[in-house]
């Protein structure tokens, strides 16, 4: 159809027809400021509207048909179940896969299995609203049957002692990815807000290794830098960085260096941009701007297929969380900004993350993997 025949020029007609067809380029400028250099001026804002249109049209068309994964999202500790139905608010914005936190710092493991056993239960009484996605194959069925899939992580690997056969166990009860090192020293490395980090362990290498065998995904969030170098170093698959910004766009310990970017990248690995207002700027900003920001630093330097998105969602009880941020300075210092005012990305910012991508001109394939795909690629890799 062309609804403006005989009201505009045919250049604008041809831009027209061409974006309807998915194939003009998207302008970063405002559609009407393009269109106003074609357009007569009676039919700018017309077009501006039809453009504008067009545009949420195709994001939605393709966030639907993209697996969407949020890499890293945080219950609260305390009385878990009472927020298990928040996290339909990631369904309710297009996300079919999440990775939920069952423990970090410090948290024994006798606290993490019952966490996780409480979870699984309950994933088990809900089966029409969705399921537990322990193989790759899963998070497509969670997929194409409208469920939400949920895997497990671990945020540093206190809970393993110095017991090797601990890493089984928790691959068996669904967790697919644990940093080495939240933040403070354990018995594998050491963390960011240590004073020195000395890298692995000897203990450490042998994680290492029994995680490549079991087949969970190594992860350096939280890892200071040279542990986190000598995790990369010493793995034959990839390794994941997965809710960490870039410290060059926001000088944070919790940010990494563009080296250590680049290293994860090297092994076919993920960046996740975290969507923390404290990791993302010093304004605490955590608009769709401010994340997009960090998203095109780390695809400008390594490439899209090495970004994914692990918000570090943790605001799902704020009295909670701020009461756990300054209980506990060897986990999170003072003077680092921890605390009640920081500021999260909402699950309901998804949609707005597919937007924003495509208005920046990246490719519809790299959309999607920056969406998903890519995390999907590294569990591929990874799994057993």
């Amino acid at each position: 159809a062309r609804p403006f025949a005989g009201w505009v020029s045919d250049a604008c007609q041809r831009l027209f027809d061409e974006f309807a067809a998915g194939h003009a380029i998207i302008p970063e400028q405002p559609a009407s400021r393009m269109i106003s250099l074609l357009c007569p001026n009676g039919a700018v804002a017309l077009y501006a509207d039809q453009t504008e249109a067009l545009m949420n049209q195709k994001a939605r068309s393709l966030h639907d048909r993209s697996l969407v994964v949020d890499y890293h999202v945080c219950l609260p500790e305390e009385n878990q179940a009472r927020y298990f139905e928040e996290l339909f608010r990631y369904q309710a914005a297009g996300v079919d896969w999440i990775f939920v936190n069952v423990a970090d710092a410090t948290m024994p493991l006798e606290m993490l299995v019952r966490r996780a056993a409480e979870l699984r239960r309950w994933i088990a009484l809900n089966p029409q609203r969705c399921m537990l996605v322990g193989r790759v194959g899963d998070a497509q069925v969670a997929q194409e049957t409208g469920r939400l899939g949920i895997s497990f992580d671990v945020e540093g690997g206190f809970s393993l002692g110095r017991d090797i056969a601990v890493v089984q166990l928790l691959y068996d009860i669904g967790v697919r990815w644990m940093l080495m090192v939240y933040n403070s020293a354990n018995e594998i490395g050491f963390g960011v807000h240590d004073a020195q980090d000395h890298g692995l362990t000897p203990f450490g290498y042998e994680v290492i290794a029994e995680m490549d065998r079991v087949g969970m995904v190594k992860d350096c969030s939280h890892t200071g830098y040279r542990t986190a170098r000598d995790v990369i170093d010493a793995s034959s698959c990839p390794v994941t960085l997965s809710h960490s910004n870039a410290l060059t766009l926001r000088n944070h310990p919790r940010n990494v260096p563009d080296d250590l970017i680049k290293a994860c990248a090297a092994t076919g690995g993920v960046i996740g941009v975290c969507g923390v207002g404290l990791f993302l700027n010093d304004t605490n900003d955590v608009s769709t701007e401010a994340v997009l920001r960090h998203i095109d630093y780390v695809s400008d330097l390594v490439g899209p297929e090495h970004v994914g998105i692990g918000s570090d969602y943790c605001d799902f009880d704020p009295e909670w969380l701020a009461r756990q941020l300054t209980s506990n300075v060897g986990n999170w210092p003072e003077g680092y900004g921890y605390g009640s005012a920081m500021r999260f990305m909402a699950p309901e910012q998804f949609p707005e993350i597919t937007e924003g991508l495509l208005r920046r001109r990246y490719s519809d394939a790299a959309v999607q993997g920056i969406l998903g795909g890519n995390f999907r690629r590294v569990a591929s890799a990874v799994w057993k």
